[in-house]
């Protein structure tokens, strides 16, 4: 009886853990190698519950990559990401992320173009300038899906 009191203690104490790693989303990012902001990027996605792995590419094939999954030329980032049938492009917070995957938009993904600074992995966010987060529809038409005021 005694053994099987330590195994449920075990098991519920354990039980938490393993609800959060079974919430942890997978996130496969495409990179240049080296580049450490996608790496912090990385870092910030770890930090909320993502389980991001990196591929590093060549400039030209990245660019390719970027192109071929539907993030318009004037949308590009430093490194792009696939998650869940949407695609990732540059510094967007891990909370947009999230929302996109609750809300289900019928649209290719998220944007953050160029590297804002105090954006996720380009420096502090309490000193940041503004930014949006832009969502791409299927027609490469897009609209703000959050804006994030000057720190």
């Amino acid at each position: 009886m005694k053994r099987m009191t330590q195994a449920l203690a075990i098991t519920l104490a354990l039980f938490p853990a393993a609800q959060a790693l079974a919430e942890a989303t997978a996130i496969d990012v495409r990179k240049t190698n080296g580049c450490g902001c996608c790496l912090s990027w990385m870092n910030h996605l770890e930090e909320n519950g993502f389980v991001p792995t990196g591929q590093d590419m060549f400039g030209g094939s990245l660019v390719r990559f970027k192109l071929d999954n539907g993030v318009p030329q004037r949308m590009v980032s430093c490194h792009t990401a696939l998650i869940d049938g949407y695609v990732i492009e540059g510094h967007v917070p891990a909370a947009d992320i999230r929302r996109l995957l609750d809300e289900r938009p019928d649209a290719v993904g998220l944007a953050v173009p160029g590297m804002p600074y105090g954006s996720p992995g380009m420096g502090p966010e309490d000193d940041r300038e503004a930014y949006d987060v832009i969502l791409i529809r299927e027609d490469g038409s897009t609209e703000v899906f959050s804006s994030y005021a000057e720190g």
